[in-house]
């Protein structure tokens, strides 16, 4: 071992989620330093406002230590602080009170005619006409456009890549409700990126 290496650095969640619960503080900065990026960029789809992620990270991660001794160990560590940062986001929106459909507990129908909804093919190749970063700023523009309820699920399960257990877990919702909202967060961004690439397109059109 050399003299740069440190236990720490073991990728064992387990035990260094046990070593924080008996008062190590390196140990919880470990978990602080592998999860603050994911927190915060959950965070800031849900409140679409840098200031108030930044405060639910600090906020969640605050809780999360005060509350260590609760935490059982029956799933990952992410999940728990997952779903505390998501409680945080949620109540920063209700707060500002801009948008009334952010209940994570709100039923939602999964009815199969969203399903069958026409979405235009695109002409050709999006990845033809732009480059990976113009892709990039229109998903995640996209993805801001959803309601906060679609968006924690779809950052969670295609952007994080939870599995759909997991991302039940984390939101303290059912499995069949995760599928459901995941849908139609998929069908949103695919219907919003397909009129976006067929408006581009026609603009380019337009000039050549």
């Amino acid at each position: 071992m050399s003299a740069m290496s440190s236990p720490i650095e073991i990728d064992d969640e387990a035990a260094i989620v046990a070593r924080a619960r008996l008062g190590d503080a390196k140990a919880f900065s470990e978990l602080l330093r592998r999860y603050e990026g994911k927190i915060f960029r959950l965070a800031l789809h849900i409140t679409q406002n840098r200031e108030d992620a930044e405060d639910v990270l600090q906020e969640a991660f605050l809780k999360a230590y005060e509350h260590l001794d609760q935490f059982q160990g029956q799933s990952k560590f992410y999940t728990w602080i997952v779903r505390i940062a998501v409680n945080q986001a949620l109540m920063k929106l209700r707060k500002r009170k801009s948008d009334r459909s952010v209940s994570l507990d709100e039923t939602i129908d999964t009815g199969e005619d969203t399903v069958a909804r026409e979405i235009a093919a695109w002409d050709e190749n999006p990845e033809q006409r732009y480059s990976r970063e113009e892709l990039n700023q229109i998903l995640s523009s996209a993805v801001d456009d959803l309601a906060p309820i679609y968006r924690a699920v779809f950052v969670l399960r295609d952007v994080d890549e939870l599995s759909t257990e997991e991302t039940a877990e984390a939101l303290n919702l059912s499995v069949p409700a995760v599928k459901s909202r995941l849908l139609r967060a998929r069908l949103q961004l695919r219907d919003k990126l397909t009129r976006q690439f067929k408006r581009k397109g026609e603009d380019a059109f337009a000039y050549m």
